[in-house]
């Protein structure tokens, strides 16, 4: 429904989904402005941190276009119009997802994934079969941990009631954190986003063996084909979070 009545309007939708493009598009212009001042960030080189960006963005924006609208779940638990979505014979989990689906947000998904295919043309890297491999598992495996934090997030709504800001900051926030190499940030905030929210996984460790560079915190190389197996426990943990959280609901009280 939603799909059908974004289309109902091509031009605005055109317009909309292009200025996501081109809003999204700005932080590889920051990107781009750093290394008119210097040759390499952190040790990498600007293809290879367009590669950590075209990455994050591509897995991030899958997820964002297809359970992005989650960050609205506190609002319908503070309004208590969640109720009508527990009465509908349809899972809740996907009646929050696709509530006012957008479809604009192909704008991100479609700008990473060129900044990703540049990156591609502009490394020089030794393409064996298991580096092949990796790529479409480390993307499919980041969209998934990124649907994962969505779901944990919108979880912990039910108990804060309205708090997307604070599930932002792991979305939104976490993608960016990813868009920049590792060596850049402190080593307790690396080892945040490895052992407690695992977000490394979704580009930090597959492209480090990619582009044979060293892994973050000196861990075996064998982790950077780790990023499915965390993703599926990734998607426990949120669907026992978000299982807790809808028994929990108790509507308006009134």
């Amino acid at each position: 429904m939603w799909i059908r009545s974004t289309l109902a309007y091509r031009t605005s939708f055109v317009l909309t989904t292009l200025g996501n493009f081109a809003l999204t598009g700005l932080d590889f212009v920051a990107i781009l402005l750093m290394f008119t001042r210097v040759d390499a960030l952190g040790g990498y080189s600007l293809a290879q941190v367009a590669f950590l960006y075209g990455a994050s963005s591509v897995a991030f924006g899958g997820a964002d276009l297809a359970i992005g609208s989650m960050d609205r779940l506190g609002k319908r638990v503070r309004g208590g119009t969640l109720d009508v979505l527990l009465v509908r014979p349809a899972p809740v989990l996907a009646q929050v997802a696709a509530d006012r689906f957008g479809l604009r947000r192909l704008g991100r998904v479609t700008q990473g994934a060129l900044v990703l295919g540049w990156a591609l043309l502009h490394l020089d890297v030794d393409w064996t079969p298991v580096r092949l491999l990796l790529m479409p598992l480390m993307l499919l495996s980041g969209w998934v941990i990124f649907c994962a934090v969505f779901v944990a997030g919108a979880a912990f709504q039910f108990v804060a009631q309205d708090a997307s800001e604070v599930q932002n900051a792991f979305t939104y926030g976490g993608t960016t954190l990813l868009q920049y190499p590792p060596t850049i940030f402190a080593t307790e905030l690396v080892r945040g986003v490895v052992y407690v929210l695992p977000l490394a996984f979704v580009n930090w460790l597959p492209a480090a063996y990619v582009l044979g560079l060293p892994m973050p915190l000196d861990l075996p190389r064998w982790v950077a084909f780790a990023p499915p197996l965390v993703a599926v426990a990734c998607c426990a943990l949120a669907g026992v979070a978000w299982r807790a959280g809808l028994r929990a609901y108790r509507s308006t009280g009134s």
